[in-house]
């Protein structure tokens, strides 16, 4: 039994915001519940699309960066970023992939479901998985998506690492994951019963031979761990320290509390606790349509404006 709940959110490198927000918001149909800044190099938006309420698990995270160099494919960093669709919708959204110009892959089966592999604009791996509908999903009415068709948030991460024995070890000793076992070399991990709920796995791949990867534009930077409160992230924080991972003190996101720390192969990990959430300093039906900064960033408000550039909110699917 682990106190990890699942996968709270997964944070990736992206380049030009604009091109970023059409993507996600205006094709993948996701809203933009939270439009903020890279609190340690607020002179960047961080930019988080979840499903309508931001649920817990439904939250993928940008730090687009313009100029950032293309990222290297290697170990230690991860390689994929899955989400769950409903089931029998991989023919709409193939077509809908196809209809924008979207690179995919031929579709495959993982584990008895199906899936769409394929990359977004600035060369993010991702898939798109039919597996069980997540209860806490809440549907967007303004997204282009039908509702019966939108992403439901999380699915899973993959990763490459030199070492699998080292990071499995830490993953079901530490952090209290459960081995469900490998297919075509992908090992998966995860909390849960292993019943095919989303945003419940990771999923590593042992490439002793590959170069180790870097951080850049399309790379995942790091994967967030729900656990419900405060206490629980300390307790897990207490885990994370006595395997001598160097796990940084709690840091106050605001919406959420986090931990960070490496896991052996070198990915970046972070334990966020599931509150108090994005509606913490906005109300449901406005989320994400202005910038919002937490408190200690306020009376910089003007100098960071400056500094972010134009982003177009809120038609985002009329223009794709």
């Amino acid at each position: 039994m682990t106190d990890i709940t699942g996968i709270h959110h997964v944070t990736a490198i992206a380049g030009d915001a604009q091109e970023n927000l059409d993507f996600y918001n205006g094709v993948l149909g996701m809203r933009l519940v939270k439009r903020s800044v890279n609190q340690d190099v607020p002179d960047t938006y961080h930019l988080f699309y979840a499903d309508a309420a931001g649920s817990p698990g439904s939250d993928l995270t940008f730090f687009p960066w313009a100029n950032a160099a293309p990222m290297r494919k290697g170990i230690g960093l991860g390689v994929e970023i899955s989400l769950a669709i409903p089931p029998q919708s991989i023919e709409y959204w193939s077509e809908r992939l196809e209809q924008h110009g979207v690179r995919a892959s031929r579709q495959e089966r993982r584990r008895g479901e199906r899936v769409i592999p394929f990359v977004d604009p600035h060369g993010q791996e991702l898939a798109l998985v039919e597996t069980t509908e997540r209860e806490t999903f809440s549907a967007w009415d303004r997204s282009p998506v039908p509702a019966e068709r939108q992403i439901r948030g999380l699915n899973s991460v993959r990763l490459w690492e030199r070492d699998l024995e080292t990071t499995a070890a830490f993953l079901t000793r530490v952090l209290g994951f459960t081995d469900f076992g490998a297919e075509d070399e992908w090992h998966r991990y995860g909390v849960g019963g292993g019943g095919g709920a989303s945003g419940q796995y990771i999923e590593v791949r042992a490439m002793p031979n590959m170069p180790r990867g870097e951080w850049g534009r399309g790379s995942m930077h790091h994967v967030a761990w729900r656990v419900a409160d405060d206490a629980t992230e300390l307790r897990v924080r207490e885990r994370v320290l006595e395997a001598r991972r160097r796990p940084t003190d709690v840091i106050d996101r605001f919406w959420f509390k986090s931990v960070y720390f490496l896991e052996p192969g070198g990915v970046l990990f972070e334990i966020a606790t599931d509150g108090p959430g994005f509606t913490t300093d906005e109300s449901l039906s406005v989320l994400g349509e202005r910038l919002v900064l937490p408190p200690w960033l306020e009376p910089h408000r003007a100098e960071i404006e400056h500094a972010l550039p134009p982003l177009r909110v809120g038609d985002s699917a009329a223009r794709v």
